[in-house]
């Protein structure tokens, strides 16, 4: 599931593979974009912002979300593509690269100078260097009613943070993820927490909140629904969760370790 450690590698290596390039061909296979031509102009870097990613080139970003099934690939000119053709959203070719994003969630290209319009709402990003925790801790407790569960996942709070880290800070910490924010002592211990998940990852492709990378040791509850606490032994607890209707999402606790 891409969240915003999956994004910062993404942008990395999307970055490395064409920071300093002429495109020398540029191809968007979405309606409102089609006939946007980038040939010619210069990658002047690709960066993350939360679950963002922005290709800036020449005076233009392409903005993008890779939602649940997005990814962007790199590949050499002629070879064979590791998804089928009818998912490509768009396709940035350079020298010697060719730099493929598919089912992208979101993908629209605007002025850099507008890059705000898009992804101004966003709170602070652990991975970016806009990091400040005194402020993401102010807005994740800015509403006292919601949810912790739901205030974590607020990417207005905390960019970057998504349903797995939502639930593993939250059994870590030893709250219950339907628990009111303002009910919790230490927001800052929270923040702190997240802050440490993502960075911890950061540079790896397997994500592990254990520390454990081996398969089914990888996290303390997310996706494990029905199996034995890895601290106590209580059968895990699920449902759904969210701030308001249609946004809940999938979450997981341990009615012995959280209260």
């Amino acid at each position: 599931m891409p969240e915003g450690d999956t994004v910062y590698r993404t942008a990395r290596q999307q970055h490395d593979a064409l920071a300093g390039r002429v495109l020398r061909a540029s191809d968007f296979r979405v309606p409102e974009f089609a006939t946007i031509d980038l040939a010619g102009e210069t990658v002047h870097e690709v960066v993350a912002r939360g679950k963002h990613l922005l290709h800036r080139i020449g005076d233009w970003t392409v903005h993008s979300h890779l939602k649940m099934e997005g990814a962007w690939r790199l590949f050499h000119p002629g070879e064979r593509w590791s998804r089928p053709a009818f998912q490509a959203r768009v396709v940035l070719t350079t020298e010697g690269q060719e730099s493929v994003g598919f089912e992208l969630g979101v993908l629209e290209v605007l002025p850099t100078t507008d890059e705000q319009s898009v992804v101004g709402h966003l709170g602070p990003d652990p991975l970016g260097d806009d990091w400040n925790e005194d402020e993401a801790a102010r807005r994740i407790a800015s509403d006292p009613e919601v949810p912790v569960f739901a205030a974590l996942l607020d990417q207005r709070n905390l960019a970057g943070v998504g349903n797995v880290y939502a639930n593993e800070v939250c059994f870590v910490r030893g709250v219950m993820p339907s628990r009111a924010i303002g009910d919790v002592d230490d927001v800052h211990a929270l923040v702190r927490l997240a802050y440490r998940m993502l960075n911890a990852n950061r540079d790896r492709w397997t994500r592990s909140t254990t520390g454990d990378l081996r398969p089914g040791r990888r996290t303390w509850v997310y996706s494990r629904t029905g199996e034995q606490c890895r601290r106590c032994g209580t059968r895990l607890e699920g449902g759904e969760l969210g701030r308001l209707p249609g946004q809940e999402r999938v979450v997981t606790w341990c009615p012995s370790c959280q209260t």
